[in-house]
């Protein structure tokens, strides 16, 4: 079975390794598409410093750091793409810095407008989660994320949909039934015709699950929305870190294939 990791981030936003770093860790791996994704149009007030997304000044050596990683590994099919947060108003943004890429990720790490909001999952940070409460925080990311499916950009999949979950193990626990919101979630991805990811990166923060739990994708799978998967590594050690368990995962919970990109812009069904 073709092992693919849809979702891999860099030295350039919030990784630590580099193209060429995360190429040779998954050639190591069995991984036969590497799919880089690196975080894009992050807000000012979100990133201040440009310290974990590809500014755009960066955005032409991004690219030529990608490029001479590809050529160095023509057995490894690399795959060029960004991992977008969405939050109202970054549609240009995004259309424009994007260009080039084959694959986009949506994502929700910021709750509220542009220059006033909060990051939803940095652990230095709780004051939102203390504000709100972990009901009202995960009501508010629940819209921000349907209002991210029905943007207007062609996000190809939507990434680690239960975010807030990794809180959990902080003690910041949603108490009311979540049903009502997962059926909410699986509802828009099956409109808007989007993907969505079922990411390892849980396992290793600690939340003992993958994202999303198996509640949610199992709603996803009723609602007939098709899965990618990814690693979400930041390291080059996790890049197709647990890919094959995922693989395993989704089978249990009733998928039969996964979606893969390819560098020509074409998508594969694979059987799992």
């Amino acid at each position: 079975m073709v092992v693919a990791d849809c979702h891999t981030h860099t030295s350039f936003s919030d990784g630590v390794g580099t193209f060429e770093e995360n190429a040779r860790a998954a050639d190591a791996a069995g991984c036969a598409a590497l799919v880089c994704t690196d975080h894009l149009t992050l807000p000012a007030s979100m990133d201040p410093a440009g310290e974990v997304q590809v500014v755009e000044g960066k955005l032409p050596a991004h690219r030529a750091a990608f490029e001479a990683a590809r050529v160095a590994h023509p057995e490894l099919e690399m795959v060029y793409g960004f991992e977008a947060d969405w939050y109202p108003g970054c549609e240009d943004d995004v259309r424009q810095w994007s260009s080039g890429a084959q694959v986009l990720l949506g994502s929700v790490h910021w709750l509220g407008e542009k220059d006033d909001g909060a990051w939803i999952d940095d652990t230095s940070d709780l004051h939102v989660w203390h504000e709100l409460g972990p009901d009202e925080v995960w009501r508010r990311y629940v819209a921000a994320w349907c209002a991210a499916c029905e943007s207007p950009l062609a996000f190809d999949t939507m990434a680690h949909p239960d975010l807030p979950e990794r809180m959990r193990p902080l003690g910041l626990a949603a108490t009311i039934d979540l049903a009502p919101l997962w059926d909410e979630m699986a509802a828009c991805a099956h409109d808007t015709g989007r993907r969505v990811e079922l990411s390892t990166a849980g396992l290793r923060k600690g939340v003992g699950d993958y994202y999303p739990s198996c509640g949610l994708l199992g709603r996803f799978l009723a609602a007939g929305v098709p899965i990618t998967v990814g690693s979400d590594a930041h390291v080059p050690s996790d890049v197709c870190d647990g890919i094959r368990e995922a693989y395993a995962r989704a089978w249990e919970v009733g998928y039969r294939s996964v979606e893969i990109p390819h560098a020509d812009g074409s998508w594969e069904c694979m059987p799992l």
